[in-house]
């Protein structure tokens, strides 16, 4: 919220907006990093490639919605698993945590399950009462109050959806947050969604809190009768908040049942081929990340169902490339740490913007 408030107030400033011209790199590079990471381990066979490379396509080059690719996935897996298609099925068991086997650490915790991992049915009832209420009664007020086409509503509405589709973690989320916030509410600019994502890499926490400054600025820009600042400080906290309180509904209803659900070699199946869309999801975000930092014109191919961004190549931005090109080895060859990089590459922007290159 503090960054949020500075971002708001001085982004346009010289030294800041240099910071944030380095931390664009550094972010699109531990983004690259993400992607191969999560792909290592996700795309084991060529089912789980294809299914990748499908959700890449229709993210990027038709912008599909993040929610219904993660569904048609989910479903691929679901058959794939029911028809016995080897590609679908997982390795059993859980495997090693560390030098411990699981079955060893089960001994040492017991031999029975604590009492509070066990189910209570009328537990999970009492929980799907209260957290619904919680999450959902703001929401409705304020479609009730103020309309659906007020940014409070939209910003309510938009990241309750959001927080239900949360598959793969915040990098696969934030592709869709930054094709809804941006090239449909426009709430931000394509930089603006990078400069987001840069203060959320610097600081602690869960980087879905960027989540937090898209709905800032949304507030910050879009609400009448409130000044700007209070506005986006109302709009900040309600994006917490139905980001957020849904997670706990999931947390107490679905725990206790998180053990059953593993054994389900359906529902694993279906997992793991979402899993896999996830990592072309996140490849878009990076691709979409990059077109954004290394050129300043990017144009919009729209034709039949196509919607792809292609960049204009004369405005290649060369000591963007050059600060990418950088932050890449740093992360793949040097093997430093995101901290390290993006500390570095800020100081660099710097750098280059007291000297005019940028």
């Amino acid at each position: 919220m503090g960054l949020s408030w500075i971002y708001a107030l001085y982004g346009n400033v010289g030294p800041v907006e240099a910071l944030f011209f380095g931390l664009k790199a550094a972010v699109l590079a531990i983004v690259v990093q993400a992607v191969i990471r999560i792909g290592s381990r996700a795309l084991k066979n060529g089912a789980m490639i294809a299914i990748a490379a499908a959700s890449f396509v229709a993210i990027f080059g038709f912008a599909i919605p993040f929610p219904l690719i993660i569904l048609v996935a989910g479903v691929i897996g679901f058959f794939g698993a029911r028809a016995g298609l080897p590609a679908f099925h997982g390795g059993g068991g859980h495997g090693k945590v560390g030098k411990v086997q699981v079955d060893d650490a089960d001994t040492l915790l017991g031999e029975e399950s604590p009492e509070h991992t066990e189910v209570s049915r009328s537990y999970a009832f009492r929980i799907s009462a209260v957290f619904p209420i919680l999450w959902l009664a703001p929401v409705a007020l304020l479609f009730a109050a103020l309309g659906p086409a007020n940014v409070f509503a939209q910003i309510a509405g938009f990241f309750s959806i959001m927080a239900v589709v949360t598959f793969g973690g915040a990098y696969a989320v934030l592709a869709y947050v930054a094709q809804e916030a941006v090239q449909n509410f426009g709430w931000l600019a394509p930089g603006e969604m990078l400069d987001g994502l840069g203060m959320a890499e610097t600081t602690p926490g869960p980087l879905i809190m960027v989540t937090q400054f898209v709905g800032f600025m949304g507030a910050f820009r879009e609400a009448t009768g409130l000044s700007p600042l209070a506005a986006g400080t109302l709009g900040g906290l309600l994006t917490t908040w139905v980001t957020f309180t849904p997670c706990f509904l999931w947390i107490f209803l679905g725990a206790p049942y998180i053990e059953r659900l593993r054994d389900n070699v359906v529902l694993t199946a279906a997992l793991t081929a979402i899993t896999a869309a996830v990592v072309g999801v996140i490849l878009n975000l990076a691709v979409w990340f990059g077109l954004h930092v290394v050129f300043d014109e990017v144009r919009t191919i729209a034709s039949f169902e196509l919607d792809l961004d292609v960049p204009v190549w004369s405005s290649i931005n060369l000591a963007a490339a050059a600060l990418v090109l950088a932050a890449l080895v740093a992360v793949f060859r040097s093997k430093l740490g995101p901290v390290i990089v993006l500390a570095g590459c800020a100081l660099a922007g710097m750098a280059l913007a007291a000297f005019g290159w940028t």
